[in-house]
């Protein structure tokens, strides 16, 4: 895991779990999260990303509670903490190659970076072995002609 220290931005940080088994995996990133953000309450996922999970977890003694829901957005998770701040998560797909989740991971900790989590994905795209994920990255970046982001970039002029 991996987070922006600045907490601004679109993905505040980003999560490379090793399973799509939430109850295996989420209790060593809210480990990770309570030591340098706080205690976790919530965590809101897409249910079709991930193994049937229960209701809520124990963490510290602390319940958290697990929310799935289907208009969540791909390959991301909402924190939220006991303190009222929210992070927005990016996951990276288990199955990406090292080198490329490392990369993922890197870009989604800059400060002050407004990338969104499907331009984070393409960081990896080309030579990924987890085909679904990031082909449906690509289709989406596709589908938007590169993001909202990108045409303002480009539609920008040059000073």
């Amino acid at each position: 895991m991996r987070l922006n220290p600045t907490f601004a931005g679109f993905i505040n940080g980003a999560w490379w779990p090793r399973t799509r088994d939430l109850t295996h995996d989420l209790p060593s990133l809210l480990d990770a999260l309570f030591a340098q953000v706080g205690l976790v309450e919530r965590v809101i996922y897409d249910l079709d990303e991930w193994s049937p999970a229960p209701e809520r977890i124990r963490v510290h003694d602390h319940t958290v509670w697990l929310d799935g829901y289907r208009f969540q957005p791909r390959n991301t998770l909402y924190v939220l903490f006991a303190h009222r701040i929210r992070l927005t998560l990016l996951v990276v797909p288990p199955c990406t190659e090292p080198r490329f989740a490392h990369a993922t991971l890197m870009a989604a900790a800059t400060p002050n970076d407004a990338t969104s989590a499907d331009e984070l994905l393409m960081t990896g795209v080309r030579e990924a072995t987890c085909r679904s994920d990031h082909v449906a990255a690509q289709k989406h970046w596709d589908a938007d002609d590169g993001s909202a982001t990108a045409r303002w970039r480009r539609s920008r002029p040059r000073r």
